[in-house]
């Protein structure tokens, strides 16, 4: 039997690795190890959770204003202590995170394969996203096995000297976990969101804003562009889950919370998340997960980012990117909300980000792999 550790640290690579977990599991030559760092420690066990998934190992490596060196050297000493004491056979990592590169980066260091679910992804801007950039592109240098989530990820590759029968495209994951939710559990969050406010009707705005390089000015641009669109559309509910980063969370609340049509809720769990996308009219977010998970439902989106890894959304024209230009914002979302909801839908288009079998392609790889 082959023990494969999978390292997650944030709710994203929850989701995303959730089906591939689940998958391994039926597969009775794996012994499968879970570690999560905690990098979001609430939301990762919550959303792990709601896939009847729980950790083999908690790090709970998060210290209050910690700085990034911080945290790289509290996630690498404890993975180390893990590898030290456990035979793992291969490591499975997700995304970009500092979790994502420590996991690898360790793994390495013992001589253990890794593999790397969502390889691929850029944007060529060290600063955009940051640091998330850095740690995807350093990451590809020291994986074994790259699953590509769409051609252009595996086009990437190539261009960066990865050998082609080390990558794979596969789809992405994040598609996959949409089908993994029970009806019995999206019935309980829309009861929940209902219990926030939230109308699940046809003018309803999804708005997410977190990403690091959208604090400070930006995010007061982004705040005035929401105030004058709650203002403009009154009949509107905009729905902001605030993220608990004092960064964001303070200046969101100084900004938003005396508007009548703007929620501001705390984090969403994932099931309310997608019930938020299954039932919205526009989302504007900076977030990557959701610019993947969106177009399933035919909602198009704004990026309030500058630069995305994530261009097959836009080049199917589910999405467009805005940044955290007030005038870009408020013109691209005049569009969509001046217009009736169906009439907004995308819903004939297919999304470019997979077809919910990702996690099958990864397994299968895995066990085809020469132990």
């Amino acid at each position: 039997m082959k023990t494969v550790l999978v390292v997650l640290g944030t709710r994203p690579e929850a989701i995303k690795l959730a089906p591939v977990i689940l998958e391994l599991r039926e597969h009775s030559e794996f012994n499968v190890l879970v570690c999560n760092t905690e990098q979001q420690k609430e939301l990762s066990n919550q959303t792990l959770g709601f896939f009847g998934i729980k950790a083999d190992f908690n790090l709970n490596v998060m210290l209050p204003n910690q700085t990034l060196a911080g945290v790289q050297a509290r996630i690498l000493n404890s993975l180390a202590d893990i590898y030290q004491n456990n035979h793992i056979d291969v490591t499975v990592v997700q995304g970009d995170t500092m979790t994502v590169f420590c996991g690898a980066l360790v793994s390495f260091y013992n001589k253990v394969p890794v593999f790397h679910v969502e390889a691929g992804l850029r944007s060529y801007d060290l600063f955009e996203p940051f640091p998330e950039e850095a740690m995807r592109q350093m990451t590809a240098r020291i994986a074994d096995i790259h699953f590509a989530p769409t051609q252009k990820a595996y086009d990437a590759l190539i261009k960066e000297n990865i050998a082609k029968d080390k990558i794979f495209v596969t789809g992405n994951t994040v598609i996959d976990a949409l089908s993994c939710l029970s009806k019995e559990t999206m019935k309980d969050a829309q009861s929940s969101l209902r219990s926030l406010g939230v109308e699940l009707n046809d003018k309803l705005v999804l708005i997410t804003v977190h990403r690091r390089e959208n604090h400070g000015e930006r995010l007061e641009r982004i705040l005035s562009a929401i105030i004058q669109l709650a203002k403009e559309f009154d009949d509107h509910q905009f729905v902001l889950p605030v993220h608990p980063n004092p960064n964001v969370h303070n200046r969101v609340y100084a900004a938003l919370q005396d508007l009548p049509n703007v929620i501001l809720t705390p984090p969403l769990n994932y099931p309310e998340l997608v019930c938020m996308m299954q039932n919205t009219k526009l989302v504007l977010t900076d977030s990557g997960g959701i610019q993947e998970e969106a177009p399933t439902f035919g909602n198009p989106v704004l990026v309030m980012r500058y630069e995305t890894e994530r261009t097959e959304g836009i080049d199917a024209g589910f999405a467009k990117l805005v940044g955290a230009d007030k005038f870009k914002i408020l013109a691209e979302a005049r569009k969509f909300l001046n217009k009736d909801k169906a009439s907004t839908r995308l819903d004939g288009r297919k999304n470019p980000y997979g077809d919910g079998c990702a996690a099958k392609v990864i397994v299968q790889a895995i066990v085809d792999w020469d132990f």
